[in-house]
């Protein structure tokens, strides 16, 4: 399953390599609020990816291990691209926020199933954050930028999808609406946070807090049925992501930007 993830990986790699980075000589005119916005995020997408490459390592899949590091080296590679955003626009970095470090210790103390249940709610809400930044303003550069993002994060959720599924293979049905509500929890949780902090610029988008929670939500439903449903998955070592992951979510999309 996850050799076909890596070369899935390599090829976007080569991609990017091959197109080149944005052109960073245009001036990038982002409002007070959206600068502190993107701030927070570039923080969150700025990590070694540490903690999640030794749990992939002590899970015994060599497979899966070479396609989280190459998860890992996209999200560095997304943190680059904000951090060069700001300075285009003549703004800095920051050096945290308090969101991100409880985010971040939350999932350094759980095991790699959990932890991988907590990125997945980052990836969900990075989902409508980055398709609001990239529809809600006309500064080219920031719409390119958000973009490139956002085709990123689209295929990390079925990549996620993919290894949650085969962890919760062998936990029976009956069983799953306890893991379910939980998960439930955490990102309505998060995604209440994310849309209060982010409140003046998800305005400035176009995006009420109330619509960033339930377009959360929507894009959310999709990843829980795939991870948590029963269907027997195909033994095949091509590219198959959970099939409804991949046709349900641009369908959420479709409605939110309707």
């Amino acid at each position: 399953m996850f050799t076909a993830w890596v070369r899935s990986f390599e090829e976007h790699a080569a991609r990017r390599r091959a197109a080149g980075d944005p052109d960073w000589g245009r001036t990038a005119r982002l409002d007070a609020a959206l600068v502190r916005s993107i701030q927070r995020f570039q923080t969150g997408e700025d990590g070694d990816g540490a903690s999640l490459l030794a749990k992939s390592a002590r899970a015994g899949d060599l497979a899966y291990l070479a396609a989280v590091r190459l998860f890992v080296a996209e999200e560095q590679n997304h943190a680059r691209l904000l951090r060069l955003l700001l300075g285009a626009a003549g703004a800095p970095t920051i050096d945290g926020h308090w969101s991100d470090r409880v985010f971040v210790w939350v999932r350094r103390s759980l095991g790699l199933r959990l932890e991988l249940m907590t990125l997945m709610v980052a990836e969900v809400i990075a989902l409508r954050y980055y398709e609001a930044l990239r529809d809600g303003e006309a500064d080219p550069l920031l719409t390119e930028v958000a973009g490139r993002i956002l085709d990123d994060e689209r295929r990390h959720v079925p990549f996620h999808c993919d290894r949650l599924w085969q962890g919760f293979a062998g936990v029976p049905r009956v069983l799953r609406p306890v893991p379910a509500a939980a998960w439930w929890v955490l990102l309505l949780g998060a995604a209440v946070v994310v849309a209060l902090d982010h409140g003046p610029a998800l305005r400035r988008l176009g995006v009420t807090r109330r619509a960033f929670v339930r377009d959360t939500s929507a894009l959310f439903r999709p990843v829980l049925a795939a991870v948590l449903n029963t269907a027997p998955r195909v033994a095949t070592d091509t590219l198959n992501p959970r099939r409804d992951v991949v046709e349900e979510i641009p369908k959420a999309e479709a409605r939110i930007t309707v």
